[in-house]
């Protein structure tokens, strides 16, 4: 059976049950930055011409620059996270693999779809989500000695300093980074699979030709090459991070934890907290494994008045 995969979003069915328009429903319910890195404006043949190796190899570039990815290291890159979330259990040894939660369950389904074994000792392989969804638990590399280790950092790009992307040079090991939550651009799907050399030439035969479009791969190198913009946003999260904490525990909720793209509420009743908010038409994220648990991601600038007046 075909393991259920839940996510953020879904304001389509929320405007089925709760009216409005798309723009006027604040989502919140994923941990997408508010605030995206500016489009560039894009050379004619990024749309009219197949990609070639020297704007693959200028992405790769930039890309082990900005994560200071280990020399020994491979990459590639694909149509978001999720795409190389899907190949993962398909391009190593099945076995058994070790999923620590409550996370968020791509992983789970994945590997449960090729034949897997979900289990909790981390004997053939485990995967880390680092900083975990929805919490924002931080993994040490002692703990990941698995034989095959992915370590997903789609939210680490928020605080770099506790990347373990220098574990990308073991033998095993993958890290995982998304483009879409720290830089706003969920839509342009890019992501990044770096590690173990004969596992990322797998996953390159799995993925196939030109898995990267030719405007993602200009905006990726755009926006990796510019870390004062990566600096400053960090600043804005934090302070916005701050701004939310004080309006959500004001309400009587708890902070569990989380990131500086989203954070996670012990709010007591997360499904009428859900309602409430859904009646002002703004999106939260509740979870099947935590009824007290809500998770909200940060308003746009000009969107905090609804989410002040809704709470």
């Amino acid at each position: 059976m075909t393991q259920k995969r839940d996510h953020g979003g879904g304001i389509d069915a929320a405007i089925a049950q709760y009216g409005g328009t798309r723009e006027s429903w604040l989502d919140l319910s994923t941990g997408i930055n508010p605030t995206p890195y500016p489009m560039p404006t894009l050379p004619h043949d990024a749309w009219t011409a197949l990609p070639d190796q020297a704007a693959f190899t200028r992405l790769y570039d930039l890309a082990r620059s900005f994560w200071n990815i280990p020399d020994e290291a491979a990459i590639i890159g694909a149509t978001g996270a999720s795409a190389i979330i899907a190949a993962m259990p398909r391009v190593l040894p099945t076995g058994t693999v070790s999923i620590p939660g409550p996370t968020y369950n791509e992983h789970a389904a994945a590997f449960a779809a090729s034949g897997w074994i979900l289990g909790q000792e981390p004997s053939h392989a485990i995967v880390a989500v680092h900083p975990n969804n929805p919490d924002g638990h931080l993994w040490q590399a002692d703990n990941l000695t698995a034989p095959y280790v992915i370590i997903d950092e789609s939210f680490c790009d928020v605080m770099p300093n506790a990347s373990l992307i220098a574990l990308a040079k073991r033998p095993g090991t993958v890290v995982l980074k998304s483009f879409g939550k720290f830089w706003g651009l969920a839509g342009l799907r890019l992501g990044f699979a770096i590690g173990d050399p004969a596992i990322i030439a797998n996953l390159t035969d799995t993925l196939g030709p030109w898995q990267i479009s030719g405007p993602a791969l200009s905006i990726g190198a755009k926006a990796l090459s510019d870390p004062q913009w990566a600096n400053e946003t960090r600043m804005c999260l934090t302070g916005d991070t701050k701004r939310i904490d004080r309006l959500v525990t004001a309400t009587g909720a708890k902070l569990v934890g989380g990131t500086t793209l989203f954070r996670l509420y012990d709010v007591g009743d997360a499904a009428a907290m859900q309602d409430r908010l859904a009646r002002h038409h703004i999106w939260s994220r509740t979870f099947p494994y935590a009824d007290n648990w809500l998770r909200l991601g940060l308003p746009a600038a000009d969107r905090w008045d609804q989410l002040e007046a809704a709470l």
